[in-house]
């Protein structure tokens, strides 16, 4: 077994034993690299891209063509930093035989923070749920700006009726910005509060995330 076998041995060891809570983020980085970059040290690797991209999620989330200016990182590596945020979102979305209950506007921001903790894209969801708050569906509904998206209002209240919701809650990301609603939002969410009230499914609230931070419209008084 050679120097860097043993190293990696020893550390995936650590990690059945003691989690991830043991490890650094510099070193759950590592261990992600052991699958891309065989035969090389990737702490040393895992120190440069956390030194250039500031986080772990500056990393997961950093454009492929960045990446790869880091010696060593090439296609499988940039494959697995986008299949780890993107298994997460599925997971986080899923939920299927779980009950989750989001009744008050901390709960369902708290919930959207995590979903788009990973995500360098702008997208919105229309999160569906019955009237005490349990969740029934999440659908993506789009990408991109909501001006640019085309809002598919009607898709929305299909997707209401398919899921049975008493009450829906759209969400959408500033990935570069801050997380205050703009002019073009109040307008979408007010089009939608409209559309779905004339099916009596309350719109409750319009959540905007940016950089681990969320608005809730409802709270603000802009809904």
């Amino acid at each position: 077994m050679g120097l860097h076998e043993g190293h990696r041995e020893r550390k995936r060891e650590q990690f059945f034993r003691c989690g991830a809570e043991s490890f650094a983020d510099h070193e759950l980085l590592e261990l992600l690299l052991y699958y891309a970059v065989p035969q090389r040290d990737t702490n040393a690797i895992a120190h440069e891209l956390m030194a250039r991209f500031g986080s772990l999620r500056g990393v997961l989330t950093a454009p492929e063509e960045e990446l790869t200016e880091v010696p060593y990182i090439k296609e499988k590596a940039v494959f697995l930093f986008r299949l780890v945020p993107a298994l997460y979102q599925r997971l986080l979305a899923g939920g299927e035989g779980e009950e989750v209950v989001l009744n008050t506007p901390e709960r369902i921001g708290a919930f959207f923070r995590s979903l788009y903790a990973a995500q360098s894209e702008e997208v919105m969801y229309q999160l569906c749920l019955d009237g005490k708050g349990k969740k029934t569906a999440l659908y993506k509904v789009g990408e991109g700006d909501v001006g640019s998206v085309g809002l598919n209002v009607r898709q929305i209240m299909k997707n209401a009726l398919r899921a049975q919701a008493v009450m829906v809650v759209l969400a959408h990301n500033h990935p570069s910005g801050v997380a205050l609603p703009s002019h073009e939002d109040q307008i979408a969410t007010r089009m939608v509060r409209n559309a779905l009230g004339n099916m009596e499914v309350c719109l409750a609230d319009h959540i905007i995330v940016a950089d681990n931070d969320y608005v809730s419209m409802a709270e603000s008084g802009l809904l």
